[in-house]
């Protein structure tokens, strides 16, 4: 999922910084009143163990890697809006640390993982939640991951830094991370039930209607 640099032309690097800026920005006002003594540490716990998720990373055609993501479960379990703020420090700390995708192409890689993921996750679940909050939960980290994953294969494919074209690129990543997305939808609901069950208070995104829309109040 990683987009390593050089793969974008500067002008999608720089649509997918301003993009990611603009809607981590929002993460950051929205968040200001949604920390509290509770929600700190889970903060912590939620981007760490992300964080030690995505460190598994294996090839798949076309130069990039797949792994496990965890934007849906972030979004699921702390709301959109610090589950942006949770997926932009993993990301950004395993570019700059461990060189996990490239600096250039961060804007990217925080546009996929961190806000495309995140937020389709949350929109999915809260959509389905009503019918089966467990159901609800795996087809979040499923679709949530299969959306990223188009996201990551139009931008390198609209580039002609890369070397494959659109139809390639997009079919190598929605399908590879299809049936990716079937692996951490299982791990997204079984974590999510386990959570909601020992400790419903923490699940924010079981019962908050937070939003990164300019019309849901501060």
């Amino acid at each position: 999922m990683h987009i390593p640099d050089g793969f974008l032309d500067p002008l999608i690097a720089g649509l997918f910084w301003v993009a990611s800026g603009v809607a981590i920005g929002i993460a950051v006002r929205r968040a200001r009143d949604k920390l509290g003594d509770e929600r700190t540490p889970l903060l912590g716990v939620v981007a760490a163990g992300i964080f030690a998720a995505q460190m598994l990373n294996w090839p798949i055609p076309g130069g990039t890697s797949a792994h496990f993501v965890g934007g849906a479960f972030a979004g699921i379990l702390l709301g959109p809006s610090l589950g942006v703020l949770a997926m932009t420090a993993v990301v950004t700390i395993q570019a700059l640390v461990f060189g996990d995708g490239g600096i250039i192409a961060l804007g990217g890689n925080l546009f996929a993982m961190a806000v495309v993921d995140v937020l389709v996750g949350y929109a999915i679940f809260r959509a389905l939640r009503g019918v089966h909050e467990t159901g609800a939960a795996f087809v979040a980290g499923w679709g949530a991951i299969t959306v990223s994953a188009l996201a990551v294969g139009l931008g390198v494919g609209l580039s002609s830094a890369f070397a494959y074209e659109l139809g390639l690129t997009v079919s190598i990543m929605v399908v590879g991370h299809t049936v990716l997305g079937l692996i951490e939808g299982a791990i997204t609901a079984a974590v999510y039930g386990f959570v909601a069950n020992a400790r419903p208070d923490l699940v924010l995104g079981r019962f908050d209607d937070d939003s990164l829309s300019p019309e849901v109040g501060l």
